[in-house]
């Protein structure tokens, strides 16, 4: 019992300040908004949580169990080493005391291979969130505004039997229109298809490919393949059911209309760029009636008095609304429809005065026809036309980079107007930002709660070695994952930071309690035989994390992983890197750098495994 009570109280301050370390590099994800925040912050808190109900277990139930397990186990009663444990260490010895002598060529390597990590992270793809595994397609279709409603359901069941075509389809199901009062109301020029798929023998790109080739022989219509909640995401990032989204702002909507199909022709020829379209715009033919005041008041009458007879006389003036058990319709007071007057005679329509006789509304208003676009775009305060497009063989990223470059190249904006993207690189771009910012603040947090753990900055600076370890491996996980760092991927290497500090405090913590707890005053037998020591309790630190994310990084590429499966590998070949690298680097350069012959001082201890 009371070896148990010794061994508590030793590794409980190394334990509370792991534990603060973690939850302080997990803090960038709680500073996320948006999308990726409401994704990715009860994750984090999840996280945060359960590593507060194990710190708790660890520093009172534990104690308990070992109080009553230990004294009759195998291992403790027979003084010795598992085989295992001994066989690793005959093999570490070795390499250890190579390292120890070969500090500056053990230093340029690991140098040289974090240069090599910087420099392909710089060259890695970007991109919001992983691409969705949905097993379903949804198909947005929109011709020109005012096509009727049987030729929309033409064009859209031509475009049912182009999908029923593929073997990879099940079922196809349409909406052509959507009703005014919906929150994405649309006319029935639009149309939106949910489509099923099943698993076949050719691949998902390929399948895509083949079917943008074959939708895109239909004339006149505009067509953007996606997925459910992927364009529900792409809507809430932009307001386009599209990944990217090149927003012209600007007074004159006919000077929109040109810049907007100069973007799309310089879009055309950017490699990846798929389902590129333009906001369809169409002037449609309508009566503008501009009343005559003074004519109006001549007759006895008011403004709202004419116009209440032109909503009566094109049926829209609504006096009261109906009930009929749960549902209410409005009460509409028109004229007989064969009295009514169409729009080419609408000025014959009668206005009854105070005096009883009827005048026409021409004689109160000058009353014509003329065109007008059939909706106009805005953002704030500006008119806005949207040309969007999906992506699809690269990297967002890169296609955003060089849409620029050739909008740059080949369109000329004039005074007054401008351009400005969006979609998901933005949010993409918002949310490393967020992390780098906050990142920064959360490591030197983490130095000075090292600095305050061990009363030294050089030996916290030594701890935080495991970070850029990392990060090589980390790296190397992104490549094998497509080489596209996303927001999941982000997530990967704050948590690989955190188990790779925690290893770091593992070593270091024992190195310095052998020196000034338990008198190895040489400073080369402490750091080696320290290093020895942690071996076992390092490898299962690392073990335990990765084993439990093996399941996640094998299932890439099913429905539900895609978030999960590039994080999990972003760990994992992290956790690699900086375990391997630890039991080497770290040891020699304690060796050379750490504060081993300053006297006693405070020491967090040692971290249980």
């Amino acid at each position: 019992l009371a070896v148990v009570l010794a061994a508590s109280r030793e590794i409980r301050s190394s334990i509370v300040f792991a534990t603060l370390i973690v939850v302080v590099v997990f803090s960038p994800l709680f500073f996320l908004s948006g999308v990726e925040g409401r994704l990715l912050q009860p994750l984090g808190l999840a996280y945060v949580v359960s590593l507060g109900a194990s710190l708790l277990v660890a520093v009172t139930v534990t104690p308990v169990l070992c109080s009553f397990l230990l004294p009759d186990a195998r291992a403790v009663t027979r003084a010795e080493e598992p085989r295992f444990a001994a066989w690793l260490k005959a093999r570490y010895a070795p390499l250890l005391d190579r390292a120890l002598r070969g500090w500056r060529v053990l230093a340029a390597v690991a140098l040289l291979l974090l240069v090599g990590a910087g420099v392909a992270l710089g060259f890695a793809g970007r991109s919001f969130l992983p691409e969705f595994r949905e097993g379903t397609l949804t198909i947005a279709t929109v011709t020109l505004p005012g096509t009727s409603l049987a030729e929309s359901d033409a064009m859209g069941r031509r475009v049912e039997r182009i999908l029923l075509r593929h073997p990879e389809v099940v079922s196809v199901a349409r909406r052509t229109g959507r009703a005014e009062m919906d929150e994405h109301a649309q006319g029935v020029h639009a149309s939106e298809l949910d489509v099923s798929l099943r698993e076949t023998a050719r691949s998902r790109e390929a399948f895509l490919a083949a079917l943008r080739r074959d939708l895109s022989v239909l004339p006149g219509m505009n067509i953007t393949l996606g997925q459910p909640i992927g364009h529900r995401i792409d809507h809430m990032l932009s307001g386009t059911r599209a990944s990217v989204a090149v927003k012209l702002f600007g007074p004159d909507l006919l000077e929109l209309r040109r810049l907007g199909a100069s973007v799309e022709t310089a879009m055309r020829g950017v490699p990846g760029v798929v389902d590129l379209a333009r906001e369809q715009q169409a002037d449609i033919p309508f009566v503008r009636v501009r009343f005559d005041r003074a004519a109006i008041a001549r007759h006895g009458l008011r403004v709202a008095d004419v116009a209440r007879t032109l909503e009566v006389t094109t049926g829209t003036h609504v006096v009261s609304e109906v009930v009929e058990g749960a549902a209410i319709f409005e009460l509409v007071a028109r004229m007989d429809p064969a009295r009514t007057p169409t729009s080419a005679d609408l000025g014959d329509a009668l206005v009854l005065t105070p005096r009883g006789a009827r005048v026409p509304l021409r004689a109160l208003a000058d009353v014509r026809r003329d065109r007008a676009p059939h909706e106009i775009g805005r953002e704030g305060v500006e008119r806005k036309l949207v040309v969007s497009c999906n992506v699809a063989g690269r990297d967002v990223g890169s296609v955003v980079g060089d849409v620029r470059s050739a909008i740059a190249r080949e369109v000329t904006l004039p005074a007054g107007y401008r351009i400005a993207y969006g979609g998901q690189f933005e949010s993409a771009e918002g949310a490393t930002r967020t992390i780098v910012l906050v990142g920064a603040v959360a490591i030197v947090g983490v130095f000075m709660l090292l600095a305050l753990a061990f009363g030294s900055g050089r030996d916290a600076i030594l701890v935080m070695l495991n970070l850029p370890l990392a990060l090589v491996g980390g790296v190397a996980g992104v490549y094998l994952e497509g080489g596209v760092l996303s927001v999941a991927s982000l997530v990967g290497f704050i948590t690989l930071f955190g188990i790779a500090t925690r290893n770091g405090i593992m070593l270091v913590s024992h190195v310095r309690h052998l020196a000034h707890e338990e008198g190895v005053t040489d400073p080369h037998e402490a750091v080696r035989r320290g290093a020895m020591e942690r071996l076992v309790p390092i490898l299962m630190t690392a073990l335990a994390a990765g084993l439990g994310l093996v399941p996640l990084a094998l299932a890439g590429g099913r429905p539900g992983s895609e978030i999960q499966a590039p994080m999990a590998v972003v760990i994992l070949c992290g956790l690699f890197s900086s375990t391997v690298l630890n039991m080497f680097v770290v040891p020699a350069l304690y060796r050379r750098f750490g504060a081993l012959a300053r006297g006693p001082q405070q020491t967090v201890g040692e971290v249980s495994a």
